[in-house]
């Protein structure tokens, strides 16, 4: 991990021309087998409602990963796997460094119900998103058999922190929750309405909790020096990280996809340090 991480709480030329093309060939088709081509899948969740999302998997997952976008969070996915909005956001852009490190990814779109304006705001706390939520996890369990994360970025960590609420009673809901959750530029106050995630009921979680900062973040729901309440409220979590990135680039929209908020220019280093968290025994 990079010094601008921070951590707190991984015989002729005939011949030679023959097996050259061979050994191209053969890792053609290594490459091709090393992951699956990406696929729309739909699935039932609730009465006459599908939840769509975009999945892409290595050929071993060691785990998988829900990724939840920022803004509207209506994806607008077609059935080629074309983004209508969005293509830009931290996670949707990063999508495939997940899965060269060995997670499959679900990049969720808005349900069946929710898909014109205003998508997902006002949604992303509702029972409604979280039965959405649980028919996917479901879905990764039994086709991978792998423990399944939720991971969200700006309104997206609203998304993640109420699903997971909604889901960690064991005896209303036994195995529906994910396994973990990680939250980027986090929401931590709130200008449209519902909670921010440090107003949500963090400690009925009993998962493990990743929290990942930029330093330098300049949207104003996201301040740096809130993060220690927002750790401080997940009291029953087994196992809690901040960690407090800095550097990139930013540009536009300070709470914009290419913004310090978007983990712009440092998208590799932070992937791949969510990544070794969830896959650390």
């Amino acid at each position: 991990m990079s010094a601008r991480m921070a951590s707190r709480w991984r015989r002729g030329a005939p011949l030679a021309s023959a097996l050259t093309l061979a050994f191209v060939l053969a890792a053609s088709s290594l490459l091709a087998h090393a992951q699956s081509a990406p696929k729309v899948v739909d699935i039932p969740t609730r009465p006459g409602v599908t939840q769509r999302f975009l999945f892409i998997a290595p050929a071993a997952p060691k785990a998988a990963a829900i990724l939840y976008a920022g803004g509207h969070g209506g994806l607008q996915l077609d059935p080629q796997g074309n983004f209508g909005w969005g293509a830009n956001n931290f996670l949707v852009r990063s999508r495939m460094l997940f899965v060269n490190d060995g997670i499959a990814v679900a990049v969720i779109d808005a349900p069946g119900d929710r898909q014109s304006p205003p998508y997902l705001d006002g949604f992303r706390q509702t029972p409604e998103h979280a039965a959405d939520a649980r028919a996917v996890i479901a879905w990764l369990r039994e086709q991978l058999h792998v423990p399944v994360w939720l991971v969200g970025t700006s309104r997206g960590t609203q998304s993640v922190a109420a699903v997971a609420i909604a889901l960690a009673n064991p005896d209303a809901n036994p195995g529906a929750g994910p396994d973990g959750i990680v939250l980027t530029s986090t929401i931590l106050r709130e200008n449209r309405g519902g909670d921010p995630v440090t107003g949500m009921n963090l400690s009925a979680l009993r998962i493990p909790v990743l929290v990942v900062h930029n330093k330098d973040d300049a949207c104003k729901l996201c301040p740096v020096s809130e993060t220690d309440t927002l750790m401080q409220k997940l009291t029953q979590s087994p196992e809690t990280r901040l960690m407090l990135v800095s550097g990139g680039a930013s540009r536009g929209d300070p709470c914009g996809a290419f913004a310090h908020h978007g983990f712009n220019g440092i998208e590799s280093e932070v992937v791949h340090a969510i990544t070794a968290w969830i896959l650390a025994p």
